[in-house]
């Protein structure tokens, strides 16, 4: 019998070919450790490692068009799924230092992005006991000019320095 297709079919192959990605990475960062510490150094093959990493990305090019094509959708037609609606994509390879960016994001990115953010601070010690200092002296002024009393600053004083 044929297997009824399930609707978390799509995200489960997504997440594995997500996982067989980031192994392929990690196998090609460790041929280049391998290259590096058994021979002579990455110099003495840098065409041999240039070819094999095209070689490599020429290979993941065609699995993903032979897997689009087998879909019978565009790339364009991928990126107007909901999920990337007003998103833009990012396919980022080596830790970025590969990155090809598709579409414009019409909201800034959650994390990274440089717009300021007004963040609660701690207020600075000496500017508080500057500040106090200035609003005791401002009231010492006020009673020798006796605008107010001796209570009242007793009071204000009291009140000024308990916070």
């Amino acid at each position: 019998m044929l297997a009824k297709k399930k609707e978390g079919d799509g995200l489960v192959k997504s997440v594995l070919l997500a996982y067989f990605i980031l192994a392929l990475h990690v196998l090609l960062i460790a041929g280049m450790a391998v290259l590096v510490l058994f021979f002579r150094g990455v110099v003495n093959y840098m065409l041999w490692i240039f070819l094999g990493g095209m070689v490599l990305i020429g290979f993941s090019l065609f699995y993903f068009i032979r897997r689009m094509r087998a879909e019978g959708r565009s790339l364009r037609e991928m990126l107007k799924n909901p999920m990337f609606n007003g998103r833009s994509v990012e396919v980022s390879l080596l830790g970025g230092m590969a990155t090809v960016k598709l579409g414009q994001s019409s909201q800034p990115p959650a994390i990274g992005h440089d717009a300021a953010v007004d963040l609660p601070r701690l207020e600075d010690p000496e500017a508080s006991r500057n500040r106090d200092a200035s609003d005791l002296a401002e009231l010492a002024r006020l009673l020798e000019k006796d605008l107010i009393t001796v209570d009242e600053f007793n009071k204000a004083k009291r009140q000024l320095l308990k916070g």
